[in-house]
């Protein structure tokens, strides 16, 4: 199977679970990989947006990787390397041991505002010194300016070694511009939940998942119909989650999530700073907004 079909489906953004004294919870985390992969989920997404990235170090990102690999089952791990300082991403991808990983994910460049010519050199330098594919990430509500503008898009998927696109602009515009300007095997894959599947209608691969965590056989049900292509019964699966998806981020994710992951007792809500525990009144709703029964 070539890496464009091993990133078919659901990838699960994992969560990194904290205890109270704010340490990594080890067996949370290793019942939460094995929970996902029962669930069906096509391949792990380890040190995203999700696990809260921002807050690890480099000797805690390596510990969670080599879990995920311990834990994978064969399944692929996509292991998040993005970062506004291009020496530093190009530096962590020869020093740190990658064993498992069939993936890197980047995010596209923040704070410092380069130009969209910027963001080229940028992914071209890491594309070159990554040892597996590199997947663009396109966030522009997490990096401010316009993201990764489509001309720019264009040129990067020409450059070898880079093989897709998180689309998380939530923007179908720009996701069928990207469908149209790319090679046919181009991976295009959701950032947003509720809009994954009209992405995939569109012609998308899959979706890289925050409610994954906690609902992935119902998730990885509804993408799956939606690649073979069976909308409706996407959209019934979709709806399930319809009330509670938008509560994920209305203090910012990943407090949303891990407030939902408490309640199914897979890990306490703990996040770290600047990040603070859900309010009690986002709470109450989320309760409210949790579905009944899923899968």
């Amino acid at each position: 199977m070539g890496i464009t079909q091993e990133l078919r489906g659901t990838g699960v953004a994992l969560v990194t679970p904290f205890k109270e004294n704010l340490e990594i919870d080890i067996e949370a985390y290793r019942g939460l990989i094995r929970h996902c992969i029962a669930g069906n989920v096509d391949y792990l997404v380890v040190n995203g947006t999700t696990a809260e990235s921002p807050t690890t170090t480099t000797e805690e990102k390596q510990l969670i990787l080599d879990i995920a690999s311990e834990e994978a089952k064969g399944k692929g791990i996509m292991f998040g390397m993005g970062s506004n300082n291009t020496a530093d991403v190009i530096h962590k991808l020869k020093t740190m041991n990658l064993k498992g990983v069939n993936s890197i994910l980047s995010v596209s460049p923040y704070y410092n505002k380069p130009s969209q010519e910027g963001i080229y050199q940028h992914y071209k330098a890491i594309a070159e010194a990554s040892p597996v594919p590199v997947v663009l990430y396109n966030v522009p509500g997490r990096t401010g300016g316009t993201g990764i503008q489509l001309a720019t898009v264009e040129r990067l998927a020409q450059v070898p070694n880079i093989i897709g696109i998180k689309e998380a602009s939530s923007d179908m515009n720009l996701a069928l511009d990207i469908l149209r300007v790319t090679p046919k095997d181009f991976l295009l894959l959701s950032g947003d939940d509720m809009v994954a599947v009209q992405m995939i209608a569109a012609g998308g691969s899959g979706s890289i998942s925050v409610l994954a965590n906690a609902f992935p056989e119902s998730f990885s049900l509804m993408i799956n119909h939606a690649l073979k292509g069976d909308f409706k019964a996407a959209t019934q699966e979709l709806l399930k989650f319809s009330a509670l998806d938008p509560l994920l981020y209305e203090e910012s994710n990943p407090v949303g999530i891990k407030f939902v992951l408490d309640q199914l007792h897979l890990c306490k809500p703990t996040v770290r700073l600047p990040l603070v525990e859900a309010s009690e009144s986002l709470k109450s709703r989320m309760l409210k907004a949790m579905p009944a029964k899923v899968r």
